[in-house]
């Protein structure tokens, strides 16, 4: 059976973990559809995980594959909380 694989079992904790970890950040920092960027961000893991244990691809791609939504989540909280106002001179963007 294919829950019976260790590496099945695994990814559908990573992807269960994401879901909840990215839900629970998105709340917290007031984004819009929290809901949605969880689902954003943990399809592809399970996207991953199927690649890997029934189609016949390279690691690498697997890994990419996996790796999107969290890329695409933290990118878009990142220009969510930029901050508009230029910095003043002498400054950094992200001191205060």
């Amino acid at each position: 059976m294919l829950l019976e694989s260790p590496i099945a079992v695994l990814g559908l904790l990573a992807t269960v973990g994401v879901f909840g970890y990215v839900y629970r950040d998105a709340t917290n920092v007031e984004m819009g559809r929290p809901l949605l960027w969880a689902t954003v961000a943990a399809a592809p893991v399970l996207v991953g995980l199927g690649l890997y244990l029934f189609a016949s691809v390279p690691t690498t791609g697997t890994i990419m594959t996996a790796n999107t939504g969290a890329v695409i989540y933290t990118f878009e909280r990142e220009v969510m909380l930029e901050d508009d106002d230029p910095p003043e001179p002498g400054e950094l963007p992200h001191q205060k």
